[in-house]
C-alpha cells in the first residue's frame, strides 16, 4: 500500500468473547480527533460502570497514541490493544476493551493474548475502508485550452468537483497528493505556464 493511502475504520463493531470464566466485550470505532476519543471511553466506562476493566486505546493521524491499563498489570492490557491497532495498520480509531472477572486469573501471558484477541476481532469486524490524500485546485482555462486540459485531469485521475463556462473555463478539481508535482510540471510544459493550477487545500477522498 502506497503512503498516500490511509486505513479507517469502515463500521463501529462491538464483539465479544469468554476467556477462563471473563468476559471480554470489543468495542471499536472511528474518531476524528482526541476529544471524540475521550468523550466515547468516558460513555463506555458509564455504561459499564459494574466491569471490572474498561481498557482502551486510540490512535490519531500519524503522530497521537494513547492507551490505559485501566489498573490491569502494567502492559498486559492497554498495550496489547495499542499493538493490534498498529498491527492493522489503522488510524483515526479507538478501540475500548470490557472485562467483568470469572473469578480464574489469566496470569500475564493470558491476559496479553486475551486481550490482544479481543481487540483484533473488534478491528476485524469493522472491516476497513481505504482512503488517499487529495489536493484541491482551482484553474481557470480558454476555451481553446478546454479540451487538453480535460484529457489531462482524466490522465491523472483528478476528481472533478465544478467546471463553470463563462468568459473563460474555470474548473475545481483535486489531484491524489503524491502526484501532484508530476501534475503540475505537465501542466506547465503542456501550456507553457499560460495555465496556473491554485492549490485551494487538502481533503481525504476515498477514490
Amino acid at each position: 500500500m502506497s503512503d498516500n493511502k490511509i486505513k479507517r475504520l469502515k463500521n463501529t463493531a462491538k464483539i465479544e468473547f469468554i476467556e477462563k470464566k471473563s468476559v471480554f466485550i470489543g468495542f471499536s470505532t472511528f474518531v476524528e480527533n482526541e476529544e471524540q476519543a475521550l468523550a466515547i471511553i468516558k460513555q463506555k466506562k458509564k455504561e459499564y460502570s459494574d466491569a471490572t476493566h474498561n481498557v482502551y486505546a486510540y490512535v490519531i493521524g500519524d503522530n497521537i497514541a494513547r492507551y490505559s491499563d485501566d489498573n490491569e498489570p502494567q502492559g498486559t492490557a492497554g498495550m496489547p490493544v495499542l499493538n493490534s491497532i498498529r498491527m492493522s495498520g489503522l488510524t483515526d480509531v479507538l478501540v475500548v476493551v470490557t472485562r467483568y472477572f470469572g473469578g480464574i486469573l489469566l496470569g500475564a501471558g493470558g491476559l496479553v493474548r486475551a486481550y490482544s484477541t479481543c481487540a483484533s476481532m473488534a478491528l476485524e469486524a469493522g472491516g476497513v475502508s481505504v482512503y488517499e490524500n487529495y489536493i484541491e485546485l482551482k484553474i481557470n482555462c480558454s476555451y481553446s485550452d478546454y479540451g487538453k486540459l480535460n484529457t489531462e485531469l482524466s490522465s491523472f485521475g483528478a476528481i472533478i468537483d465544478k467546471t463553470d463556462f463563462g468568459q473563460e473555463v474555470c474548473i475545481d478539481f483535486a489531484i491524489r497528493e503524491d502526484i501532484l508535482n508530476a501534475f503540475n510540471s505537465k501542466i506547465t510544459d503542456l501550456f507553457a505556464g499560460r495555465i496556473v493550477p491554485n492549490n485551494k487545500g487538502k481533503r481525504i477522498d476515498t477514490k
